[in-house]
């Protein structure tokens, strides 16, 4: 099984196994590399040697079941791999939705824009849309996942529109899920994207090329 299989299998609802392991998993391109953390069970998808992950894994002095996601291994994959690593998100996704988006949206097709350039860094295929107040994008991340990222105006929060943006997602959505990732501090972007249907499957560290 690989990185993708796991990741299909989880937004239908098939977890592995709830019993304290690791499974390791090559990457699925130079660009991405990480930990996926379900119940009980996590993933590292790495193409360091699946001897290294597990010798990490067990040098790390805490419960086994939080190891993949302690900062002491954290940091040994960023020592190893050269990489950097930004935040631990919640890792949510929802169904794809027939019919027309809830609000006007107007895709940007410059490439040198800078929200294009910035969601370029970190996924293919990307598609960014504005509307009034806010952006939505779209592209291909994780094991060429859909994911989707708003924005929204600061004067215009409150008012239902980063809702509407996380649901046109799925109405634009070419695949049958869409993902999106939320720090977990950010309360009010975590009860966006629930108001918009998606649904919490784990947790997610990106390690990042510099």
């Amino acid at each position: 099984m690989n990185l993708r299989d796991i990741l299909d299998a989880a937004a239908k609802g098939v977890f592995p196994p709830p019993d304290g392991g690791t499974t390791v998993v090559p990457q699925m391109c130079a660009r991405d590399a990480g930990v996926l953390a379900f119940t009980a069970h996590s993933v590292v998808f790495t193409d360091e040697p699946e001897s290294w992950v597990r010798e990490a894994l067990a040098a790390v002095d805490c419960d086994p079941l939080a190891a993949s996601m302690n900062a002491r291994f954290l940091t040994a994959f960023m020592d190893r791999t050269g990489r950097a690593h930004d935040t631990i998100d919640l890792l949510t996704v929802a169904p794809a939705l027939a019919g027309p988006p809830p609000l006007e949206l107007r895709e940007i097709r410059d490439r040198e824009h800078p929200r294009v350039v910035r969601a370029l860094a970190h996924r293919d295929e990307v598609r960014v849309w504005e509307a009034a107040g806010g952006v939505l994008v779209l592209g291909r991340g994780i094991g060429g996942r859909l994911e989707a990222a708003i924005e929204v105006d600061e004067d215009l929060r409150h008012r239902g529109l980063g809702r509407r943006l996380a649901l046109a997602a799925r109405h634009l959505a070419d695949d049958e899920y869409v993902w999106a990732q939320q720090s977990p501090g950010n309360a009010r972007s975590v009860r966006v994207f629930r108001a918009a249907g998606y649904g919490p499957v784990g947790s997610e560290a990106l390690m990042l090329t510099r």
